[in-house]
């Protein structure tokens, strides 16, 4: 590969990092197909960007300076081109944006990128009234273009066409980053895990456990067919990548939905559960009290009243 091809690769990386050091951790590097370290090193980058995500966009803007304070629910209404027609008054404790900002302008033009493809996909299917409510993670861009990270409940209102999007939110206060991000606990990295398909591999297995929480877990021999590898080195791949098991990740990551549903929706407890990908109710809570330390029953849950701002 030639020079100047190359110089473009670094100059992505740079990019990205200055983009992770003003907070936003959802950009990702397209890779190139090359088999080379720098391709390696895009790899990582993107790795590390999703744990950064991981670790810290849910405790409100995505901003390695700012830790969660508290929740709070988000409420747009719009009318049936979507375009926004009101919002209560959070909106612009959150996001920094005033009615004249906002009134009379498509919802999309607050969404990422990465959300305005889900977007769409709602938009269709309430166009052809396949679905009356919905729940979605989308992520705002706020007035000083940070990203926030919400969990989205998006439903029609009754005897007209307008729809109600109800979004979980965070405010958050100023604080110091942790020192240690992760635990130091050592574990052994697997033979070969510094090749490149090794690392891509570990890292679909980590998006297809994010996008199918709603579903069983597949068993280690399943999922190592599925991708392609050894039960050992996915297993153990995974653990010294992303500092856990897989089946824990997966299962504290479906928990952790399931305690923002149960805190800012209405949604009945044994739905919730459903939707988490539990197959009983009584399961659910039991994990749900293990990993809390409290039953979904005790959880208070918010509502936030509709106000004009």
């Amino acid at each position: 590969m030639d020079s100047d091809l190359n110089q473009i690769r670094f100059e992505k990386i740079y990019q990205m990092l200055l983009l992770m050091g003003k907070g936003n951790f959802t950009h990702r590097i397209k890779q190139s197909g090359e088999d080379d370290n720098l391709e390696i090193i895009t790899v990582l980058v993107n790795m590390l960007a999703e744990e950064l995500n991981g670790l810290i966009s849910h405790k409100g803007y995505v901003n390695p300076h700012h830790s969660s304070k508290y929740l709070v629910q988000n409420s747009f209404i719009l009318d049936s081109n979507f375009i926004i027609k009101s919002f209560n008054s959070d909106v612009f404790n959150n996001l920094g944006y005033t009615p004249e900002d906002l009134i009379n302008t498509q919802f999309s033009s607050i969404l990422t990128k990465e959300s305005l493809q889900v977007w769409n996909h709602i938009k269709e299917d309430l166009r052809r009234n396949f679905i009356q409510a919905s729940a979605q993670q989308l992520t705002y861009i706020t007035k000083k273009q940070l990203h926030k990270p919400s969990f989205c409940n998006i439903s029609r209102l009754f005897h007209n066409n307008d729809i109600l999007i109800s979004s979980v939110c965070n405010i958050v206060e100023e604080t110091s980053l942790p020192a240690k991000l992760i635990s130091s606990t050592d574990t052994i990295k697997p033979a070969g895990l510094y090749r490149l398909s090794d690392v891509q591999l570990i890292q679909s297995v980590y998006d297809y456990i994010l996008n199918n929480l709603d579903k069983p877990l597949p068993t280690i021999k399943e999922l190592s067919r599925m991708f392609g590898t050894n039960e050992y080195k996915l297993k153990y791949g995974f653990k010294y990548l992303f500092k856990t098991s897989i089946y824990k990740f997966y299962n504290n990551k479906r928990l952790q939905r399931a305690h923002l549903l149960i805190q800012q929706t209405t949604i009945p407890l044994k739905e919730i559960a459903s939707k988490c990908g539990f197959s009983t109710y009584p399961n659910f809570s039991k994990a749900f009290k293990k990993l809390f330390g409290y039953s979904p029953n005790n959880v208070s849950r918010k509502y936030t009243d509709f106000t004009n701002p």
